[in-house]
């Protein structure tokens, strides 16, 4: 695969830049170094600001997806913000929580590196048909469960 130079990508993506920096680095508290982006404001509202902020980022991932990045690149991303979404829900520290951890940036990042470096190269399908086979077991796992459940109940 072909490595692009930083003057494709700064052309191509520079509005994803600026869309990852104001989610997460547009505003500073003043008299420190503390920066914070929408993203952080959107998820002080409970729940609803973190499915929104969840969707926002996702939508990043998804236009990065379009522009290029590996499925390795796009599998961290999407573990960023999973990290980001889940830590997200929990009150207060989630919020502290959103301060540092900054995902559109890592993932800004991760594209950055993709471009530039050619890193993050590769395909992810041994990651997606893991998942996949999870999922069926737990799907399993469940309807066992149920059934066991069930079968006790009627006992």
């Amino acid at each position: 695969m072909e490595i692009k130079p930083e003057k494709d990508y700064s052309q191509e993506l520079a509005w994803i830049d600026k869309a990852a920096r104001f989610l997460d680095n547009r505003f500073r508290i003043p008299r420190t170094n503390i920066r914070f982006g929408a993203d952080f404001l959107i998820g002080l509202i409970p729940y609803a600001g973190d499915i929104l902020s969840f969707a926002i980022s996702g939508l990043l991932v998804l236009i990065m997806a379009r522009k290029g990045a590996s499925g390795m690149a796009l599998v961290k991303m999407v573990g960023n913000i999973l990290v980001d979404g889940a830590v997200g829900t929990i009150p207060l520290l989630g919020d502290i929580f959103d301060l540092r951890y900054r995902a559109n940036m890592r993932n800004l990042n991760l594209l950055r590196e993709h471009y530039a470096e050619g890193r993050h190269q590769g395909s992810a399908w041994w990651v997606v048909i893991l998942i996949v086979v999870v999922l069926f077991a737990l799907l399993g796992l469940s309807v066992y469960v149920v059934w066991k459940l069930l079968y006790w109940i009627v006992s």
